[in-house]
């Protein structure tokens, strides 16, 4: 949201030097001044950026293994910004309905205890939804989201500690994906989802900070939908892999 603010800060300015050399100093003392026609000239680019940024498609880098293997560290992705409803940039206010989030979405919103950063994680949970976890295993409405076990799953955090968990395939409704369940005590949990909110749960099931611990997502929170990988500089092969 920083950067939101100082780019539209940034695009604002150069716009009313822009609009005002066009008006006001293009046949004066002023025409043709090297500071002025630099501050003009970044216009186009920063309103381009802007645009796009604000109502199409929005990069993130992913900063830790929530999400894990769907997503990791290093992962650039870039989000749909239209694909739940076209928000005032910055404000993050509605001004079109398009479409809601659908169950297995992975989303970006903001983090509901600290709106200023943005987090990712999967859409488990539907307004009115009555959500359990219980034994690693997800029920949804009384339903048990059905689960395949795929094979061992080796990774380091912290970029030396080694870590062993079995991924998972899950599913929800059409929705198949991989989650990673580690041999640590289980944690029981029982949910009702608030109207006009979203219960958010990470793929790396045993290291996540998601809903468990930090609550609903508010509808009015939503940034969009994480479509595409499009750049890991450690792991080239991941470019262009599409989030599922």
């Amino acid at each position: 949201m920083i950067f939101a603010a100082i780019l539209m800060a940034a695009t604002f300015i150069t716009g009313l030097v822009w609009l005002v050399d066009k008006t006001l100093l293009s046949n004066g003392k002023y025409k043709n001044n090297k500071i002025i026609d630099g501050i003009k000239g970044f216009f186009p680019v920063l309103l381009a950026v802007f645009l796009i940024r604000s109502f199409v498609v929005e990069p993130f880098k992913i900063p830790s293994g929530s999400m894990m293997p769907t997503l990791i560290a290093g992962d650039f992705i870039a989000v749909n910004k239209f694909s739940y409803g076209l928000r005032l940039p910055v404000f993050n206010k509605k001004i079109l309905s398009l479409s809601l989030p659908e169950r297995g979405d992975v989303f970006v919103f903001h983090y509901p205890k600290d709106p200023s950063i943005d987090y990712i994680k999967r859409v488990i949970g539907l307004p009115g939804d009555q959500i359990q976890y219980e034994n690693k295993s997800l029920f949804i409405n009384g339903v048990e989201a059905k689960q395949e076990w795929v094979g061992d799953y080796n990774y380091l955090i912290r970029d030396s500690q080694p870590m062993k968990a079995k991924e998972i395939s899950e599913s929800l409704g059409s929705v198949d994906h991989a989650i990673l369940i580690h041999e640590i005590p289980d944690e029981n949990y029982r949910f009702t989802v608030p109207l006009g909110h979203y219960l958010a749960m990470g793929d790396n099931r045993d290291n996540s900070s998601d809903s468990r611990v930090w609550g609903f997502v508010p509808e009015e929170y939503l940034v969009g939908k994480a479509f595409m990988i499009w750049l890991n500089l450690d792991q080239f092969s991941r470019m262009g892999n599409w989030i599922k």
